[in-house]
Order: structure tokens, then C-alpha cells, then sequence
């Protein structure tokens, strides 16, 4: 064992010198920083990678916010009121005053019946639609020359031309009808076989709203042509689809809303429908009954 624990001189430097060594590797690891030997180029791939991740949870968040289509606040339901912010309050007072059969025809209105904050209005009042009659409604003053005052003068059933017989240049007397019109009338009239009832001026490109006003007041019509009718309760949705402006995804809401309601009671409740073209509605109960 003695000869284990005896070293010479020579030994002894040698032992002294490796753990000097040893000692000097252990401060190096310990505090030198060896960071720096990143690479700078892997770094912005890496921070590059990070926003693209970043932007693109962005826009999957995005995506499954509900989407906000246009609609008429008069028909605000619980649920539709519950997604675009509304206190239950809120809510309860805009039914309150739709019971009394009134009608919201602004946003401002809007605000004033329900009481919502200006912060929620700003947010959902650029999606309120309201009808046509409420956007663009008709000038109540007429003035048109002293040459047709006396044409524009309404007359009865009786003294009315039958529109389906009218001919060009009959219809050419009403103020505001050239010969184009006149003939777009006549064409559009054979092309269908007929009209069914006045409403259907308003398929003819270029009649504005008072030249049918006026067209009205000298003719209508007397021998529609024979169409058959569906009845809107038992309808399926092959026949809703004969019907013209009502495609296959509006038969299918129609039937989904009539199973909801048991029935409908009237043709105003269609405007409650999603899609359903509103604008529409009088052309389109011409082929319906209840």
C-alpha cells in the first residue's frame, strides 16, 4: 500500500498540472457565455416562422366570429339580438313596441325604442336594411305639365283600359311612355302571355314607380291570364321552386320556418325568412294562397 501513496517529484508536478487544467476547464464552462455562437440567420428564420404562426391564429379567430349579414331590425328574434350584443332588456323593449303594431324606420328610432348604447348602434347599424317604400319613398307632390293633368286623373274600373289588350300606342298617351317603352310593354305582355295583375309593370326595365302610377290610372287588368296557384301551407318544395325569384335554398327556409310556425297566417310573415326576396313578395303570393 506504501508504494501506492509515494510519488516522486516528477509525479508530483504532473498531478499539480492536471488539476490546474481540470480547475481551468470548470471556470471556462462555468463563465464563459457561448451564446454568441448562434447563428443570426437561423434566429430571424425562426422569429419570421413565429409571426407567421402569430398572423395566421389571427385570422382563424377572425373567421369564427359570427358573420353579421344585412337585416331588418323590426324582425330582431331573442338569439339575433343575443348575437349582436343586446341586453335582454333591449330586447324586450322592441318587441314591446312591434306588438302595438308600430314600425322602426331608422336607426336613430331604433335607438330611441330599445335604448341601446351609441358604441353597440355604430357597430349594427350599418347592417339595418329597411323596405324600399322607407329608403326611397315616393315624392307626394306631381309636377307634370297642365297637358296631362286631365290624363292623369284616376279612373274607375269601368272607364280603365284592359291592360292585356292595350296597344302601343294607346299606352304612348300616358305621360312618360315613348315608343320604346311602349313596345318593351307589349313584347314583355306576349312573352308572358299575359299579365296576371298590375303589379307585374314593375318586371319591365325602365318604367320608374310614378310612370306606373300613371299607367294605372287609365289601365289594369281586366282578363288576367289563368295561372295555377300552390297553397303555401302544403307547398312542397318542388313546387315552390316553379314559382319565379323562389330557388331551391328559399324553398327549403320556407319549409323549415312553416314547420316552426305550424303554418303561416299570412304572406307578410315570408319577409321573415331568411334570403326570401322581399322586394318580390307581391309578384311572388300571385302563385301562392293560404
Amino acid at each position: 500500500m506504501k508504494s501506492h501513496f509515494q510519488f516522486s517529484n516528477q509525479q508530483r508536478n504532473g498531478i499539480f498540472l492536471l488539476l490546474i487544467i481540470i480547475i481551468a476547464v470548470q471556470c471556462i464552462y462555468a463563465f464563459v457565455d457561448f451564446s454568441g455562437d448562434t447563428s443570426p440567420v437561423e434566429t430571424n428564420e425562426i422569429e419570421a416562422f413565429r409571426k407567421e404562426l402569430d398572423s395566421l391564429r389571427l385570422i382563424e379567430i377572425e373567421n369564427n366570429k359570427p358573420k353579421i349579414y344585412p337585416f331588418n331590425p323590426n324582425y330582431i328574434t331573442d338569439y339575433k339580438g343575443y348575437t349582436l350584443g343586446m341586453t335582454n332588456e333591449e330586447i324586450d323593449r322592441l318587441h314591446q313596441f312591434r306588438e302595438g303594431n308600430q314600425w322602426v324606420n331608422s336607426a336613430k328610432q331604433f335607438q330611441q325604442v330599445t335604448k341601446v348604447s351609441d358604441s353597440l348602434l355604430n357597430k349594427i347599424s350599418p347592417y339595418f336594411k329597411f323596405p324600399e317604400w322607407v329608403t326611397n319613398p315616393k315624392p307626394k307632390s306631381n309636377n307634370y305639365s297642365n297637358s296631362f293633368s286631365n290624363s292623369d286623373k284616376p279612373k274607375t274600373f269601368d272607364q280603365k283600359i284592359d291592360l292585356n289588350k292595350a296597344t302601343a300606342s294607346q299606352l304612348q298617351k300616358v305621360y312618360g311612355i315613348g315608343e320604346k317603352l311602349s313596345e318593351r310593354i307589349v313584347t314583355y305582355r306576349s312573352k308572358i302571355g299575359g299579365f296576371v295583375a298590375d303589379i307585374e309593370l314593375t318586371e319591365i326595365y325602365g318604367l320608374t314607380p310614378e310612370v306606373i302610377d300613371r299607367i294605372k290610372n287609365s289601365f289594369t287588368v281586366k282578363t288576367p291570364r289563368k295561372i295555377k296557384t300552390y297553397n303555401l301551407n302544403t307547398a312542397t318544395r318542388d313546387e315552390l321552386v316553379l314559382i319565379k325569384y323562389i330557388d331551391y335554398e328559399i324553398a327549403n327556409n320556407i319549409i323549415e320556418e312553416r314547420t316552426l310556425r305550424e303554418g303561416f297566417k299570412s304572406f307578410e310573415e315570408l319577409t321573415k325568412i331568411e334570403d326570401f326576396p322581399v322586394k318580390k313578395l307581391e309578384i311572388i303570393q300571385l302563385y301562392l294562397r293560404l
